[in-house]
């Protein structure tokens, strides 16, 4: 089915050369990276995660929000998903792709991670997190491929399948839950030290996935003639309605428990976050935009004749991705770090060569995105005229 992907009109292609010319910006930044380490980032002693490992945690969130789809379509027979489940899918492998390109440039040099290979350690967190990424790519990678197969031959998808697409349910929950535990398994930061954070990352990642599945919903049926469906559409903002509510509630919770008992080795990570701390407070309109995107959202979501509006719903799904991406980002990373154990600011910003990693990276996801929808939508279009060829897009 790859074959399909070779063709398409000259802003399909014209994309694609896009893509790549951001990929090798991307990796000429990573090739200085390579050779003058990671001094060339603005991580320092004290803070020891960056940028990179700030967009792998938003990331692992989109991934794991695959299981919105998966879990009604395929266990409660919800046939509204059903045209959209795969573009869920497919988004989880792009999604886990860039996850692991960003643990590999955080590394600094790729063939570190043979030390996670040669020398597992089950005692690790890290090992852990490297498995069951690993498996959720596989495991999306497998269902989505076999199940469009089988739809682009119109027969039923073998039943092998339906075990892999079980397991891939609590499988989504566990790749953020192991990566929550990567943050609040270090007892010396005590902004993570917290029993919430596991469910805190779950009810934001069911907010961003499926806000950035509308989006994408919405450009494809724009750039196509590939319409996954108003209701299911509908169906996904409210579950973005509700998981952006709970990140919020959530929020507020961790804020009463370290507010009221004014835990010291807590409450200055809110404090630098959203108010500064001793003159230093480079996060604190990004805190308070972010705060301020996901009330917004909530408005806009919970008024039924608003969230049904198109153009609201386009809205509330933007900020609903800026108020996750900032919180759980750079909000999380900065705000778990700074100030470190003896009270001291040591502040993070990323350098410009950490920027263009980034970009390679989700240059990459793109890429691949771009060629499991092309692949997608034109089988789905093949299917519904009948064996016709679709016309190219």
């Amino acid at each position: 089915m790859l074959e399909k992907a070779l063709q398409g009109e000259p802003r399909y292609w014209g994309w694609l050369v896009l893509l790549l010319v951001g990929i090798g910006a991307g990796f000429g930044a990573y090739s200085v990276q390579y050779q003058q380490g990671l001094s060339i980032t603005g991580m320092s002693r004290d803070v020891s995660w960056g940028f990179y490992i700030a967009n792998f945690t938003f990331l692992v969130g989109v991934a794991a929000s695959a299981v919105m789809l998966v879990l009604p379509y395929y266990l409660h027979h919800y046939k509204t998903f059903g045209r959209i489940t795969i573009l869920g899918e497919f988004l989880a492998i792009a999604a886990v792709t860039m996850c692991i390109l960003f643990i590999i440039a955080d590394l600094g040099k790729p063939q570190r991670v043979n030390n996670v290979l040669l020398h597992p350690t089950p005692n690790s967190v890290l090992f852990w997190d490297m498995i069951v990424l690993n498996v959720y790519l596989i495991l999306n990678l497998v269902i989505g491929w076999t199940i469009l197969g089988a739809e682009r031959k119109e027969l039923p998808p073998p039943k092998w399948v339906k075990p892999l697409i079980y397991l891939s349910i609590p499988w989504a929950v566990s790749i953020h839950t192991v990566t929550a535990f990567l943050y609040a398994g270090l007892p010396g930061r005590g902004f993570w030290l917290t029993a919430i954070l596991a469910p805190r990352f779950l009810a934001s990642a069911f907010a961003a996935g499926p806000a950035v599945l509308i989006l994408l919903a919405m450009l494809v049926r724009k750039l196509t003639k590939f319409d996954a469906g108003k209701e299911a559409i509908q169906t996904l903002a409210k579950i973005v309605t509700y998981g952006i509510i709970l990140h919020i509630f959530f929020f507020f919770l961790e804020v009463f428990t370290v507010a009221y008992s004014q835990i010291p080795s807590h409450l200055t990570h809110l404090k630098y976050l959203y108010f500064g701390y001793h003159g230093h407070g480079g996060l604190v309109p990004f805190m308070w935009t972010a705060l301020f995107c996901g009330f917004t959202a909530i408005t806009l979501l919970v008024v039924p004749q608003w969230r049904k509006n198109e153009g609201l719903l386009g809205i509330a799904a933007v900020l609903t991705f800026i108020c996750t991406w900032i919180d759980k980002g750079m909000g999380m990373i900065s705000g778990g770090f700074v100030p470190n154990p003896l009270h001291e600011v040591t502040e993070y910003a990323p350098t410009g060569l950490e920027m263009l990693v980034t970009l390679g990276v989700y240059c990459v996801g793109a890429l691949v995105l771009t060629v499991l929808y092309k692949v997608a939508i034109t089988v789905k279009e093949y299917e519904e005229l009948g064996g016709a060829a679709p016309a190219p897009h």
